[in-house]
């Protein structure tokens, strides 16, 4: 229940960065919140965001309107989260309890058959969709998650977990994160078929849910649950052996360096690094320029990707060199 209480919190902090005011809840998991929480109060001044979410919504009358950037109000939901505007709860509404994060197995060992790296990924995708612990951490109806993309790919980007267009289609970066990365790599003069792409996680990291109801928004992955599927990408660079890896964001990074390795994503990104023998470059994830739409936060990734390509041999010209600057 901490686990899931941290997720949330840390989940509420994304959406309020990202402008959103309003999130929506169930009367009955407005109560349980509450209820998990209030052993842990410390007081206005000291209750972490999601106790002080829950408080205001509790204090705050119904009012005719939505605050701006709030989501739209429906039955049995109630607007709570970063900026409270409660709309008419149902009591009816089943809420499905917080899903349990258990403690995971040790990390698999995986033992790849001799053969052709198609072949050989084609065993590891077996593997990979039949883990037990992968597939009991997969809602239903959604997919576990591997890499895609060439084999035979001199570059390799590696995320941190799927998202919800992601587990449905079973491959990543799919989503607007996936599409503005498909679009870094044509900047690069590549298709995005000529890489390889991946994530640490190979199951979307859960968070509570009302029953009957889809998951809204992510979490990063844990230091365990990252741990245990470590094995798996290093098994697809095995395969691929690609020359040069791209880790996108910080919790990849943590991932491919190791835990508490550094405080701020901007300590290590733009310096080379090195993961299972391969040279590491560390950049920003696509989705922060989604949030930021500037062009200091384009150009701070593409100078990342600039020195991959100088060190790959990729061919530049003056126009790329020159993308993104301010005029």
């Amino acid at each position: 229940m901490r686990q899931a209480l941290h997720a949330l919190t840390d989940e509420l902090r994304r959406l309020k960065g990202t402008g959103v005011k309003t999130v929506p809840v169930s009367a009955e998991t407005l109560a349980t919140l509450r209820r998990a929480l209030a052993s842990h109060a410390a007081g206005p001044a000291g209750q972490p965001l999601l106790q002080r979410s829950v408080d205001s919504a509790a204090a705050q009358p119904s009012t005719p309107g939505a605050a701006r950037g709030s989501l739209p109000a429906g039955q049995g939901r109630t607007e709570v989260g970063i900026a409270a505007q409660p709309a008419a709860a149902d009591a009816r509404a089943p809420v499905a309890p917080p899903p349990a994060i258990p403690t995971l197995p040790p990390p698999p060992v995986v033992r790849l058959p001799e053969g052709d790296k198609a072949t050989r990924w084609a065993a590891l995708l077996e593997v990979v969709t039949k883990d037990a612990t992968c597939c009991a951490n997969v809602r239903a109806g959604k997919k576990v998650v591997l890499g895609v993309g060439s084999l035979d790919a001199r570059i390799m980007f590696v995320g941190e977990a799927p998202g919800a267009e992601e587990e449905i289609q079973g491959e990543p970066f799919v989503g607007p994160a996936g599409q503005l990365l498909t679009k870094m790599i044509q900047a690069m003069g590549l298709k995005r078929s000529e890489v390889y792409i991946g994530n640490i996680m190979n199951w979307r990291p859960q968070m509570p849910t009302v029953a009957g109801r889809e998951q809204v928004g992510n979490r990063p992955p844990n230091e365990e649950e990252m741990r245990y599927c470590l094995p798996y990408l290093r098994a697809q660079i095995e395969v691929v052996n690609p020359e040069w890896i791209v880790a996108l964001g910080s919790t990849a990074a943590q991932g491919l360096l190791g835990f508490g390795s550094f405080k701020a994503l901007g300590d290590v990104r733009g310096k080379w690094h090195e993961f299972a023998g391969k040279p590491l470059m560390i950049t920003y994830h696509p989705s922060y320029i989604l949030r930021s739409q500037s062009n200091r936060s384009k150009r701070m990734i593409w100078e990342d990707l600039l020195k991959v390509m100088e060190r790959s041999g990729l061919p530049i010209s003056e126009k790329q060199r020159a993308y993104f600057l301010d005029r």
